[in-house]
């Protein structure tokens, strides 16, 4: 059979009491540095040694003394005490301090194609701040994977979490330069039927993709997929390597697009694709190095990656 062991069940305010009575030596110079009355202090250590059914302080007319017992658990709680002083510390610290682990969860195509460059640079800039990058297109709960930063694309809203816009997305038409001199890009987007394209997680069949141009006139445009693949990290792969026109978000497409890796085709015509937003535990404030990637982050959608239909 397991012992039970008891735990502490007092307050910490009576605990800090006790520990000043014996730090100072008497009542009334530790109810002076606590900033209480002598009899607030004497009824804190009363409290104290009903909670732990044992005599902490012997009394005397003039003058309080620690007994035995009451200098064994001195030794112990005022160690205890300084720990905790420690803890809060940091705590207090990780509002204002860009220091500690700091754990992300992204998409898999977000987490490959975008993310490498973003912690990089934040890294560079924060050398202090460590990373785990968790990339999945599961919704791992944040509380129960001990969560800082949640990074999700669409327009899915989710409860219980604080939700901050990074930027709105758009997906757009890519093609290599090898694809193009094969099969000359197409002038309008009826000609897009005669092409191969690369479809990311539509359903079997005829796809009605809504383009728009930028100027408020939409299309619905009916493509059957010569590729279908299960995420966008593989449509890139597979237009890279020219099997067709892709139907890629263009934060996905940039670094591709930047290199002439990617030519973008049929520009402005483009379909939403939702926003990209930052979650975060609700109800609290955030560490310094959480806030401090999270607009790293939006600062890096904004400038280094084409964000508006009519870019790219």
């Amino acid at each position: 059979m397991v012992a039970r062991t008891e735990t502490f069940g007092g307050s910490l305010d009576d605990l800090r009491a006790f520990c000043a009575v014996v730090d100072f030596g008497t009542v009334t110079a530790a109810a002076a540095s606590l900033r209480e009355t002598k009899g607030s202090v004497s009824r804190r250590i009363s409290r104290l040694e009903a909670a732990l059914g044992a005599t902490l302080m012997a009394r005397h007319p003039r003058a309080v003394s620690p007994t035995a017992e009451g200098l064994a658990f001195y030794a112990k709680a005022q160690a205890s005490l300084s720990l905790l002083d420690e803890a809060a510390e940091a705590a207090r610290d990780a509002r204002t301090i860009p220091a500690g682990n700091l754990r992300v969860t992204t998409s898999v195509d977000f987490g490959i194609e975008v993310m490498p460059e973003i912690v990089t640079s934040f890294r560079a800039a924060y050398p202090q701040i460590t990373v785990d990058l968790l990339n999945t297109d599961a919704r791992l709960d944040l509380a129960a994977n001990r969560i800082d930063l949640a990074l999700r694309l669409g327009d899915a809203v989710e409860t219980g979490y604080r939700a901050a816009l990074i930027v709105n997305l758009w997906i757009g038409l890519y093609a290599s330069p090898a694809y193009l001199a094969r099969r000359p890009a197409p002038a309008s987007l009826a000609a897009l039927a005669e092409h191969d394209l690369i479809l990311s997680r539509e359903r079997p069949g005829v796809a009605g993709i809504p383009l728009d141009d930028g100027r408020g006139q939409t299309e619905q445009v009916a493509l059957r997929p010569a590729i279908r693949a299960s995420d966008f990290a593989t449509a890139l792969r597979l237009t890279l390597a020219g099997a067709g026109i892709g139907h890629l978000p263009s934060l996905v497409a940039a670094q591709a697009v930047g290199t002439g890796a990617l030519v973008r085709v049929l520009a402005p015509w483009a379909t939403a694709g939702g926003a990209l937003r930052a979650l975060s535990l609700a109800g609290r404030e955030l560490p310094a190095r959480v806030r401090l990637f999270r607009e790293h982050v939006r600062t890096a959608m904004m400038t280094r990656f084409a964000v508006e239909p009519d870019q790219g």
